[in-house]
């Protein structure tokens, strides 16, 4: 599995990761939002989606990112969700899900 190289906060609603393998992908705050693997936006035992994606407003940001140990971040968004731990294997697949 690739790890993140580089993390850049490219603005308040988009961040960029490259990583070892050499790929680079980008995120905006929406989509990771939207997106989102917490027990609030997932049900935990079905994993079916809880989230409304239309509740997400389009203009959100992020109001801080921190990292979580050596394997996740953890986005703080505007709309004041910030239970969600985005781990680095997950950012890399939704960006090859994405790409498809």
């Amino acid at each position: 599995m690739a790890e993140p190289a580089k993390i850049v906060e490219e603005s308040d609603s988009r961040i960029s990761i490259e990583w070892t393998d050499g790929k680079e992908t980008s995120y905006e705050a929406v989509q990771l939002r939207k997106s989102c693997p917490c027990a609030g936006c997932i049900n935990e035992w079905t994993g079916e989606k809880i989230l409304d994606s239309k509740s997400v407003p389009d203009d959100l940001n992020f109001s801080h990112i921190s990292i979580v140990g050596r394997y996740a971040l953890n986005f703080h968004f505007s709309d004041g969700h910030e239970t969600g731990i985005f781990s680095f294997r997950f950012l890399k697949d939704l960006a090859e899900n994405e790409r498809q």
